[in-house]
């Protein structure tokens, strides 16, 4: 099948794939010009982005600043650019967003968490009418809710990112058994969110969690989708900001060792999918790990789970920017990945992948 181009609000890609904006650190805009540079569209990921792109410039900068800076620099090639946003990381959502705007992001999306205030923040900033604003749902029910509110705002969303339940890091779930109920499947979640976008001008709905190959693309473009979203696959090629041994990892996986942890959890709150071999995990399973939580971007509320309750929750600040070499000799490094990592066999080029998910090569995974 020849893939169909997506066009996102004032903005159009020659291919439907958008890489997923991975944090921490694994989504930077050596990621995401790549991927945008090979027709795809490039997110880059908000989450400390002060810490990592101060620590590339050799000096202090805020959060807001970070994220223009990140944004310009994936943007040099003119091609354009997203930026994933979590609503959970409450403390710098706000000036994530002007930051990303300051830059002239192409697209915010954001989820872990309903975006309900965003299409107000991008209301105040001179640059956020001409970027798509791109909510990120586990349910046609959230969609909706969304809608609805963004509509009183004078916005409704540019696209939607549907995310299934094979989807890595944080799930939109509050239990396991949500999580694999038969009604969480993506085909299920796909067709709900379509019901909706057709309610609301029939605005793009792109898929994600469990997206591996050109069938898997062709199959849910059949379906109705605009687009799809990937981001385990992405995580082992050469350009994504992971470690060296957080991609090792990956290859050297199997079905087996990846799992939704839970308690030990994030301290987000939400379910969390990670490899058992994550040494931050392990050590916090054993009771072995002495909670720093020095970061601050999880706090809820201003509290923070893993420094009140570290039997029952991991560093997700610490362990996240330990996996893509940040103070790996500090932390212990957490991997957090899709349900089909077992199947990554190798690391690859962005652009000998885009080319693999365009048909254009053989997967080197013959059962793929």
């Amino acid at each position: 099948m020849q893939l169909p181009s997506l066009n996102i609000g004032n903005f159009s890609r020659p291919l439907p794939i958008v890489q997923g904006g991975m944090g921490v650190g694994v989504s930077l805009s050596r990621l995401a010009s790549a991927v945008s540079a090979q027709g795809g569209l490039g997110t880059l990921s908000s989450a400390a982005l002060d810490r990592l792109v101060g620590k590339a410039l050799g000096k202090k900068v805020s959060t807001r600043e970070a994220a223009a800076i990140e944004v310009e620099k994936s943007k040099e090639a003119g091609d354009p650019v997203a930026i994933n946003i979590m609503v959970a990381l409450e403390s710098t959502y706000e000036a994530s967003v002007m930051g990303a705007l300051d830059g002239r992001v192409d697209a915010i999306v954001s989820g872990a968490g309903l975006p309900l205030a965003l299409p107000a923040l991008a209301k105040e900033h001179p640059n956020g009418k001409n970027t798509a604003l791109i909510p990120i749902v586990s349910s046609g029910r959230a969609l909706r809710i969304i809608c609805k509110r963004w509509e009183k705002l004078g916005r409704i969303p540019d696209a939607v990112v549907v995310e299934g339940p094979l989807a890595g890091g944080h799930l939109g779930w509050k239990s396991l058994d949500d999580i694999f109920s038969p009604n969480s499947s993506l085909e299920n979640l796909l067709a709900e969110c379509l019901e909706v976008a057709s309610e609301y001008g029939n605005f793009p709905v792109i898929v994600a969690g469990g997206i591996y190959t050109h069938e898997d693309i062709a199959k849910f473009i059949k379906m109705g989708a605009s687009g799809v979203q990937m981001g385990t696959r992405f995580l082992a090629t050469e350009e994504s900001g992971a470690s060296d041994s957080f991609k090792k990892a990956v290859v050297d996986c199997t079905p087996e060792d990846i799992l939704i942890a839970t308690e030990p959890g994030s301290p987000c709150g939400l379910p969390f999918r990670v490899l058992n071999s994550s040494p931050m995990f392990l050590e916090t399973l054993k009771g072995m790990h002495k909670t720093i939580c020095d970061k601050g971007y999880a706090m809820l509320g201003g509290k923070c789970n893993a420094r009140d309750l570290p039997e029952k929750f991991f560093c997700i600040c610490n362990g996240l920017l330990s996996s893509c070499g940040y103070n790996p000799d500090k932390e212990p490094q957490l991997y957090t990945v899709g349900a089909l990592a077992g199947m990554i066999d190798r690391v690859t080029s962005v652009a000998d992948l885009m080319k693999e998910l365009c048909g254009q090569a053989t997967s080197p995974n013959p059962t793929a």
